[in-house]
């Protein structure tokens, strides 16, 4: 069995970006991983500016702290105002122009108007409360790196620059299915020995806040055929082929020797727990190579393996290469419980934070008890051979890095 890391290593560098590119409106941006790194045509601010609603002075004309001076105008936001001259202010508002001749903004409750007569009871420095132009963002500088992942901040930015359209990576064709006689539709009668097909409705949400174009074969009957069948289908049009149930080794485990003889699995099996029987290769057909993830059947041990394993090799057939961005961020934390029995393989504990900053351990870890992801707040990642005492530090990867 592989290690958890070097797992993750074989399939990042397996994992092939889509070449397709095409230009989308930044409104309709959200989620998609740029294709080429955008440049700044303009400074941010583009003049300088004002932080303060208050008056714009010549600083020289204030240094008593008590000057008296007559307001010549008035500036909003978006307008621009005359020259100042000296002795006059100009009352202004956050975000206007400062105008020629100007340099410092005296904060309105720092002045008292009477009239058209304003006294000022502040002695400003050069440049207070002035925005300078370029502060933010200065022309021709890149922005946006080739390769990240547009969320709302980085929409945000574009827009700062007057960016109307983004080159992105085209969305990734992801087909799935599951496998198993005994799964059934919420809806449906629940015969003896059946169960409600709960990893549909996970993994397809979790593929959905990844932005990607899904193709839902639904249930597929324990049959070697059927799921050779329903893999070359797949195969056709999709970047990816997700499968939940039959990668391990009983008599109805179809999903492994299909693909095998549909086309080739490089990896099977992960020291982990829980999620050991996760397996990687291709699935092929004349015009096209889909890569193939199979992914355990038991609910938590399908939804850990999707976070560890199938996020990041998604986010990197997407487009996205930052090391950072494909990595979650993990935080040292306190364990407030005791964890006495070490597993020989990584454990991926559900826990979540309790008010004084230590983490919680969900009472039972078994990977059929979809509770606990409900529960946790995220995941202990929990070396192999590592015992847990209260007060330990341990490494926590919160589901806010792993799940948008």
């Amino acid at each position: 069995m592989l290690m958890v890391r070097e797992a993750l290593d074989f399939l990042l560098a397996a994992a092939r970006p889509v070449p397709d590119m095409e230009t989308v409106p930044t409104l309709e941006a959200n989620g998609r991983v740029l294709a080429q790194a955008q440049v700044s045509g303009m400074n941010v601010p583009s003049a300088d500016n004002t932080q303060m609603d208050g008056y714009a002075v010549r600083a020289e004309d204030c240094a008593s702290g008590a000057a008296t001076l007559t307001v010549s105008q008035r500036i909003p936001a978006g307008h621009v105002g005359q020259p100042l001259l000296p002795g006059t202010a100009a009352r202004i508002f956050t975000g206007a122009m400062i105008p020629e001749g100007a340099d410092a903004v005296v904060m309105q409750e720092q002045c008292e108007l009477a009239g058209n007569v304003v006294t000022v009871n502040h002695a400003p420095k050069s440049g207070e409360w002035i925005r300078r132009a370029g502060e933010d963002i200065t022309h021709g500088s890149v922005i946006l790196a080739e390769g990240t992942r547009l969320r709302s901040p980085e929409l945000g930015l574009a827009a700062s620059v007057g960016l109307a359209q983004l080159p992105v990576r085209r969305r990734l064709r992801v087909a799935v299915f599951f496998t198993g006689d005994e799964l059934t539709m919420p809806g449906e009668p629940l015969a003896p020995g059946a169960i409600y097909n709960s990893n549909r409705f996970t993994l397809r949400a979790l593929l959905q806040n990844l932005g990607c174009e899904l193709t839902d074969f639904g249930i597929v009957p324990d049959s070697l055929d059927a799921t050779r069948a329903v893999l070359r289908k797949a195969a056709a049009g999709n970047d990816l082929i997700i499968t939940s149930g039959g990668v391990s080794v009983g008599e109805e485990d179809h999903v492994k020797p299909a693909v095998e003889a549909e086309g080739k699995l490089t990896m099977w099996q992960i020291a982990m727990k829980p999620g050991k029987p996760l397996a990687f290769g291709e699935v092929l057909n004349e015009n096209n190579a889909a890569f193939f993830m199979g992914l355990p059947g038991n609910p938590v041990s399908s939804f850990v393996t999707f976070l560890i394993f199938v996020r990041p090799f998604i986010l990197k057939l997407q487009g996205v290469h930052d090391a950072a961005a494909l990595a979650p961020k993990a935080y040292q934390l306190r364990a407030d419980f005791d964890w006495p029995k070490a597993d020989r393989r990584n454990e991926f504990l559900r826990a979540r934070l309790n008010d004084q900053g230590g983490l919680e351990l969900f009472a039972n870890q078994g990977s059929g008890v979809l509770t606990s992801t409900v529960w946790a707040d995220g995941l202990i990642d929990n070396p192999p051979g590592q015992a847990i005492r209260r007060g330990d530090v341990v490494r926590f990867i919160p589901f806010s890095e792993v799940m948008p």
